[in-house]
């Protein structure tokens, strides 16, 4: 059985040996390893992705078993860890309005395998996406909101996430603003897609203003979502080069391509535990 472990401490001296000690210990092979120390925040990161032996003599351990055996490790050296199976896919919930393209995408990397996630449930305040929803035979909750409805409708969505044990909670263009209430019940577990190269052109229409300020590239952010709007710290980034002869139509497509692919590799990333907060930033091993 594989095993992913990723930690983050204070930045010292004998971190990694620490680690490969336990796992030799324990009769456990590394499969690959990555590690940071940042030296602005002091503090050191890793990802260890390893199994277990296969011999009648070495008797397999539950995951269980090693996050116990690991604890006397881990606060030796005041670590903030998470260990789990390789195999186990993370819950999400995606959240939509009624801009689809960045859930179809999402809906059909899952179902191909792309993405190695389990997706109980999609929220919308619209119905748009029902039908959507129902060809990949995944239940669809229409929840409207509006200002004075906005603290029912996100208190129900806290309990959805409760009641489906949802890891992760994705904005696949869901255009409303989260509360901080939500922002922070899920602290460091919903991503948003940002339809821009942040922090340029925020607001409903980018690529209408990318088009009158004549850009060059356009782009696409994914980051986790804080209180604080669209500065959440940013997990991938990309952009796609245009020219002065497309239209805002035809920008949007390039647009769309790009928001479609940034979101599914954050949300990959995340999927294979690659992604490690540092305050109001990432690391991130991909």
């Amino acid at each position: 059985m594989d095993f992913i472990l990723t930690l983050s401490c204070p930045d010292r001296r004998g971190i990694v040996h620490a680690v490969t000690a336990f796992l030799v210990q324990h009769k456990l092979n590394i499969i690959d390893s990555s590690q940071f120390g940042d030296t602005t925040s002091q503090r050191f990161f890793m990802r260890t992705h390893f199994k277990a032996e296969t011999s009648e003599d070495v008797p397999q351990k539950t995951i269980e078993e090693l996050r116990v055996a690991f604890e006397p490790t881990a606060k030796s050296l005041s670590m903030d860890f998470q260990l789990v199976p390789a195999t186990q896919k993370p819950r999400v919930l995606i959240m939509v309005s009624k801009i689809g393209h960045c859930l179809n995408d999402l809906l059909f990397r899952t179902s191909t395998g792309q993405l190695a996630i389990d997706i109980p449930l999609i929220v919308s305040n619209h119905p748009d996406f029902a039908t959507l929803a129902a060809t990949y035979n995944i239940p669809f909750i229409h929840l409207p909101v509006t200002a004075a409805t906005k603290p029912q409708q996100e208190g129900r969505i806290l309990e959805l996430i409760k009641e489906h044990n949802i890891d992760l909670v994705v904005l696949a263009r869901y255009m409303q603003v989260l509360s901080p209430t939500l922002c922070e019940a899920m602290s460091g577990r919903i991503i948003n897609i940002h339809h821009s190269f942040l922090p340029s052109f925020k607001g409903a229409k980018p690529y209408h203003q990318a088009y009158d300020r004549g850009v060059k590239i356009i782009g696409a952010t994914a980051h986790f979502v804080t209180s604080d709007l669209d500065e959440g710290p940013i997990i991938e980034q990309n952009v796609v080069r245009v020219n002065h002869g497309m239209s805002p139509k035809e920008l949007t497509h390039a647009g769309s391509n790009v928001e479609s692919n940034v979101l599914a590799a954050a949300v990959k990333y995340f999927s294979e535990r690659r992604v490690l907060l540092n305050g109001h930033k990432t690391v991130v091993f991909n």
